[in-house]
């Protein structure tokens, strides 16, 4: 069967497109199988866990045991750092011991909470010890090195089962596929010591230094034996505290058995799948599924989230400024493994260059999640009979109101400290004050107190790094946070009416203090504190923007611009920063100036900086710096090839957006077989009487009225364009003057605005172009024709024709992927858009094609930024002035 090309075209485009996203959807989707197998496995053992009384087993907990718990899962932490040194031992790295220890625990933490398979931690490892300079040429293969490592341990625990060392057959029985996934981790070991005996490894990561010796592969086994060893045994000790009666080699091979279970499953942490295996053998082990489900609960609290506490405040101290440069360098240095390719390092780990302030954020967060959590889960008796003798019973309501209302304030405030803004950075430090008040006044929660204050002095010692007026936060962003913060509201009830019904139950009838008696309605509580916490930020305006930012996107001032266009030279597109629709940033003493336009985000500068080419570097700075005090991204749309090197200065990226088309008026002329066809065009059009004419500023009411019913005409009720294309406006048209054509009766049948360059009289560019629908072919050819003889007779040089999107672009087989996509678009985009058909149409003219670029930072995606870019251009042009 026979496929027309523009078909097969299509069907590549169709390919292409699920090639990209097909990685990433079996990324998303398996974790979600894994976890959803396991629960139909244990979906019986499941039903019966009961949350109140899980929340009683954690309040008999004595303080010596949560010590020894809290101990041993913190040495199982620390034994992680045996990576570090592996790889500061056999890469030679020079740095100190401290510092490998604390850059271990970072990138552990992090990796246990948010990483798979050490991704993350490759990510912190290579910012950290990149900070303390150690050379791209060690650093790279030392984390390429440590990558393969860390299972290998997990790994011989698996043999360790499959030959009863530590048995596990009943849970294997129950949960047959447990048993491929046991031996195909154990199959990993042999695997991992052949690659590192190969000659390929040692070329490839070795860099030609020999196989890897005998005694680091033992050394690599040994330290990922440390590290699950001493996780098995935090997880046996809080289970024999919790238990009691419990033995250390079944406990161990249940952790090795849910271990396995939670790296297949791919989900950070293996949340879902460790959990629910471990909930199944401890509950086949004869205990109740609420005294299962307390050990897991301490455990994610003491192996995982504590540690990763510990490792924000580590990080907050650790990580500054230099932290997205170094970022970068590293990123562009560092060679990728297929394992990493595979999982979108470094794209999905962009954070990291600005982990300092993005942790101090969560902090914050977990702060309002403490508070919360605080405040929906039944007090001590003992701390509550305490605080009644101090305190009357309306101060401890009304603290516990507040604590609801603070605890909410910081969820909202934590996006802000991400951001760096210093108005959250105001709030939160007096909301984490006051909410430390507030939790030792509801029920003398002291541990809650000087955790929030010592947020606060974390916050307080960054207070440099909230610099930032405000930050732009869409509807979009709004939408989201207010979905979050009704789904914690949501849970904030459930929890609370679930745990403290469960704690009346467990009282003996008149028992309650005062204060408990007079405890509920929690869903009041909930919705107040949630309401009034979005009331208070709205009245502070603390992350409230766009009113912020009107003294960078202030009205332009079209009588400085006129003035400075007297000294200094314009370009094609400098005509079109009088239509008002941009804002004008003044930099280096008013020298230079940048036409720019916000789009969410991002400050969109109209083509290259105007002024002194030798000031340019410098204005870009200011203006990037000032642009990052309100939270914009400096994007440059339709950049110069001249101007490339200093954007690449600047360390921006580039996407080709197509060519411009200029006529070189000396060379042109109708003579000549080349131009016949224009040269027919001509003849006919004089013949019939048609004529050119230019008509001078300022037009006649009359005038505009005509050629505003051509443009109704030729729109057809479609919007205007704006932002890089002109519109009809009047006042903007009574500044330049007007190509006309008319028929032989006189009347206009098409027209084109005309922008001078603002150059001396070098050049001059087409600007508004509409004609009458019924008009007669060729009448945009004739009037071009008239404008290019006219504009050579007036003695320019050059005439722009304007841009064709698109046009050259992904046409090499070295070209990113996004400009191959683009390649496909502009040959089969016609149905939404003449991309071929108007570079084809421009070559008529015989014009000369320079490239036009979009030059924007590392840190943007550049899909989002398309996007952002259509909805620029798209925008409604602003109303005329009356």
């Amino acid at each position: 069967m026979h496929v027309h090309k523009p078909r097969l075209e299509q069907l590549k485009l169709v390919r292409l497109l699920i090639s990209i996203y097909r990685i990433k959807a079996v990324r998303a989707l398996f974790p979600v199988l894994m976890i959803a197998l396991v629960y139909w496995e244990g979906q019986h053992e499941l039903r019966g866990i009961r949350l109140a009384r899980t929340l009683q087993e954690l309040r008999r907990i004595p303080a010596q045991d949560i010590l020894q718990m809290l101990g041993a899962s913190l040495a199982a932490v620390a034994a992680m750092s045996a990576y570090d040194f592996l790889i500061r031992a056999h890469f030679r790295m020079k740095v100190g011991v401290f510092s490998t220890f604390r850059y271990s625990w970072i990138a552990n933490t992090f990796n246990n909470m948010i990483g798979f398979a050490g991704l993350a931690g490759v990510g912190l490892r290579t910012l950290l010890y990149k900070k303390s300079g150690v050379p791209t040429s060690v650093l790279t293969p030392a984390i390429v090195f440590l990558s393969p490592v860390m299972i290998t341990g997990l790994s011989l625990l698996s043999w360790a089962s499959l030959f009863g060392i530590l048995p596990a057959e009943g849970l294997l029985d129950e949960h047959h596929w447990l048993v491929f996934a046991v031996w195909g981790m154990a199959l990993y070991l042999p695997l991992f010591v052949m690659v590192q005996r190969s000659s390929l490894f040692a070329k490839w990561i070795n860099r030609g230094g020999g196989r890897t010796p005998w005694m680091t592969v033992y050394a690599s086994v040994g330290s990922s034996l440390l590290e699950w060893i001493s996780a098995g045994i935090a997880f046996s000790v809080i289970a024999e505290h919790l238990l009691g009666g419990v033995h250390f080699q079944p406990m161990m091979s249940l952790y090795v058995i849910a271990a396995i279970a939670g790296i297949l499953s791919m989900a950070p942490g293996g949340i879902g799948a460790f959990d629910l295996i471990a909930l199944l053998g401890i509950q086949q082990m004869g205990y109740s599924s609420e005294r299962a489900m307390a050990v897991l609960v301490i455990f994610r609290l003491f192996y995982f989230v504590i540690p990763w506490l510990v490792g924000l405040v580590l990080a907050a101290l650790e990580i500054g400024q230099q932290g997205i440069r170094l970022l970068r360098s590293s990123v562009v240095d560092t060679p990728l493994n297929t394992w990493q390719r595979i999982w979108g390092w470094p794209g999905q780990y962009t954070f990291l260059s600005d982990l300092g302030v993005w942790a101090l954020g969560k902090l914050v967060l977990v702060a309002g999640l403490l508070l919360l959590l605080s405040a929906a889960t039944p007090e001590l008796l003992s701390r509550l009979r305490f605080m009644e003798s101090l305190l009357s019973l309306p101060i401890m309501r009304i603290s516990h109101h507040l604590a609801v209302v603070i605890g909410f304030m910081l969820v909202l405030l934590s996006r802000g400290i991400s951001l760096r803004i210093r108005r959250a950075y105001i709030w939160s430090s007096i909301t984490l004050a006051f909410g430390a008040v507030f939790a030792f006044a509801k029920g003398f929660d002291y541990e809650e107190a000087l955790f929030l204050l010592f947020v606060a002095f974390l916050l307080w010692l960054s207070r440099s790094r909230f610099y930032r007026v405000s930050a732009p936060v869409s509807r979009h962003s709004l939408l989201w946070w207010l979905l979050l913060t009704s789904g914690i509201a949501l849970s904030f009830d459930l929890l609370a009416s679930y745990s403290h019904r469960g704690f009346f139950k467990a009282l003996r009838p008149g028992a309650e203090p005062e204060w408990l008696q007079h405890h509920g309605h929690f869903a009041y509580t909930a919705v107040g504190g949630l309401v009034a916490a979005w009331l208070l930020l709205s009245m502070i305006v603390a992350l409230r923007p766009n009113r912020r930012a009107e003294a960078l996107t202030a009205p332009p001032d079209m009588d400085r611009l006129r003035r400075y266009l007297r000294t200094e030279p314009g370009n094609a597109l400098t005509h079109m920063l009088f239509t008002g629709d941009k804002s004008f940033y003044w930099a280096q003493g008013g020298k230079v100036m940048l036409p720019f336009a916000k789009v969410r985000d991002k400050a969109v500068v109209l083509g290259d900086p105007l002024g002194p080419r030798s000031l340019v570097n410098d204005a870009i700075s200011e203006f990037r710096t000032e642009a990052d005090r309100y939270g914009l991204s400096v994007v440059f749309y339709q950049a110069t090839p001249g101007f490339l090197p200093i954007y690449h200065e600047q360390g921006y990226h580039f996407f080709k957006l197509g060519e411009e088309a200029r006529v070189e008026l000396g060379g042109f002329t109708l003579g000549g077989k080349r131009h016949s066809d224009l040269r027919s065009v001509s003849n006919r059009f004089v013949r019939e009487g048609c004529r050119f004419e230019l008509a001078e500023p300022p037009h006649s009411p009359e005038l505009l009225n005509e050629l505003r019913s051509i443009s109704e005409e030729w729109l057809r009720g479609r919007a205007e364009k704006g932002f890089s294309l002109g519109w009809f406006n009047e006042s903007y048209l009574q500044l330049a003057p007007i190509a006309l054509l008319r028929d032989a009766g006189g009347a206009v049948t098409a027209f084109a605005s005309i922008a001078p360059g603002y150059d001396n009289g070098v050049a001059v560019s087409i600007d508004l172009m509409r004609h009458r629908l019924k008009s007669p072919n060729g009448t945009m050819d004739f009037l071009f024709i008239s404008m290019l003889e006219w504009a050579k007779a007036q003695g320019y040089k050059s005439f722009n024709l304007g841009n064709a999107p698109l046009s050259s672009v992904g046409r090499n087989a070295g070209s990113l992927r996004e400009e191959k996509m683009a390649h496909v678009v502009f040959k089969h985009g016609g149905h939404w858009y003449g991309f071929l058909g108007l570079r084809r149409y421009k070559e008529k003219f015989s014009p000369e094609w320079e490239p036009r670029y979009l030059a924007y930072p590392a840190s943007l995606s550049l899909p989002v930024l398309t996007l952002d870019l259509v909805r620029l251009v798209s925008r409604r042009p602003p109303k005329e002035r009356t």
